[in-house]
């Protein structure tokens, strides 16, 4: 493969590296790059998350530790060589991305991304993608803050190294590449980056302040939304919202994804701002994970003043069925399998009528427990819910982190995946309105 004439140097990208132990950024950049180039729809799959789209006739060109010459035809200073080039070709069309990844524990930071976005912009390319051990709600919200105008002309994505290895699991476990060779190539991809040599890693543990912000909340101190506390906490959430999505999408072998509102989805300044501010006011951290074919978003809450984890997934109650108890009858009927501990069912009414919530043990034997005493309204929701309580083991970094990913799955195993919408029945013609006679009348004609 010829190198392209703005490069002086840089070799193409290897499934198999030869380069020493300890250069595990340098391998795993090699890996995942040479990988894009061999699998098809593993570059298809991860190229279609930054809005590129890939025919099965364009070729895709993967070279790494790039170097380029700068205005003097001088090759520019090491410190300003990104890990790896991406060169799209669809026709006579390019797209072209920098590459810059870090494994580990190490981050990128403002000044860093800057210089190679400049470098980007000074050669005509068009993204840079950073890949690290860091999360990022979507390719399109970068963890490094920049100003608007820094990513004008050059585009900035971010791929985390969970969410690459999640999108191989996905193509594995849904039968998602054709060729036998190239599943082959990326189960070995795979193996690679589940390896604890790989330096790839998932979020396990809330930000340094967390306990202190836990311990403020219990004795009600205030807390200020700009404050490095709260951001770091809110910024921590993110990171976690985003394991959680990578962690069921593994388990259920389908896309699991946040639920934002649709500034948020375009603005993450603005998503974190507000976070920020909506936990200053009610200590609770809270998402929404949309899983295809689910009755219901799977909801989240971790509240820090009662040092609860809260699943839930809400339903409309049918419409058919005229009393509290016939409706709650129709939802314990979809949870016959579930275990019981923990879980409760929430009936809602309109208005200011009451809201009532028992345990589902206890509403096996008597669904009427669900009735209002004062009010004779049917309930119009049932929300199934998965209580934790924590209570001190809330405040540690990694248990809380720990205790989240095994709650959530488990209340999606229990219930979240029996429970189906209510749909109302098709409408029916009767035979009198068309004129037909009984089956009956029918037979005795013919006789």
């Amino acid at each position: 493969m010829p190198r392209p004439d703005f490069l002086t140097g840089g070799e193409p990208a290897r499934l198999i590296p030869i380069t020493a132990d300890s250069a595990r950024e340098q391998k795993s950049v090699s890996v995942i790059l040479a990988g894009l180039r061999s699998v098809l729809e593993l570059r298809q799959s991860l190229l279609k998350s930054l809005g590129v789209r890939v025919g099965t006739s364009a070729t895709l060109e993967a070279w790494i530790e790039p170097v380029f010459l700068n205005e003097d035809k001088k090759a520019v200073k090491n410190k300003d060589r990104p890990d790896g080039l991406l060169i799209l070709r669809t026709g006579r069309r390019e797209w072209r991305a920098l590459i810059e990844a870090k494994v580990g524990n190490d981050t990128i930071g403002e000044e860093q991304v800057s210089r190679y976005l400049q470098q980007a912009k000074t050669h005509k390319l068009d993204a840079v993608i950073t890949i690290t051990n860091q999360f990022a709600a979507l390719p399109t919200h970068h963890p490094v803050k920049l100003p608007k105008n820094a990513t004008k002309s050059v585009a900035l994505f971010h791929w985390s190294w969970a969410f690459i290895r999640t999108q191989c699991q996905l193509l594995l476990k849904n039968d998602g590449v054709e060729d036998e060779d190239q599943v082959f190539i990326l189960s070995e991809i795979l193996r690679y980056l589940e390896s604890d040599r790989s330096g790839i890693s998932h979020f396990d543990q809330m930000n340094a302040e967390w306990k202190e912000v836990v311990n403020k909340v219990k004795s009600n101190a205030p807390l200020a939304k700009t404050s490095d506390e709260v951001q770091n906490t809110i910024a921590a959430w993110h990171q976690e919202q985003r394991d959680l999505c990578l962690i069921m999408s593994r388990l259920t072998g389908s896309d699991v994804s946040l639920k934002l509102k649709n500034d948020h989805r375009l603005d993450p300044a603005k998503r974190l701002k507000d976070d920020a501010d909506a936990f200053c006011k009610a200590p609770t951290l809270n998402c929404a994970l949309h899983i295809i074919n689910a009755a219901a978003d799977l909801e989240v809450t971790a509240d820090l003043q009662r040092r609860m984890i809260y699943c839930s997934m809400r339903l409309m109650a049918p419409k058919d069925k005229q009393s509290t108890k016939a409706r709650v009858n129709w939802l314990l009927r979809q949870l016959k399998k579930t275990t019981p501990g923990g879980f409760f069912i929430r009936a809602t009414r309109p208005g200011k009528a009451e809201t009532t919530y028992q345990a589902l043990k206890d509403l096996r034997d008597s669904p009427e427990l669900l009735e209002s005493d004062t009010s004779n309204t049917a309930a119009t929701t049932l929300e199934v819910v998965y209580e934790v309580d924590l209570a001190g083991k809330f405040s540690g970094r990694k248990v809380f982190v720990e205790e989240l990913e095994k709650a959530v799955p488990h209340f999606y195993q229990e219930a979240g995946q029996l429970l189906k919408a209510w749909t109302p029945p098709p409408p029916k013609i009767s035979k009198a309105d068309t004129g037909q006679q009984p089956q009956t009348d029918e037979i005795a004609l013919e006789k």
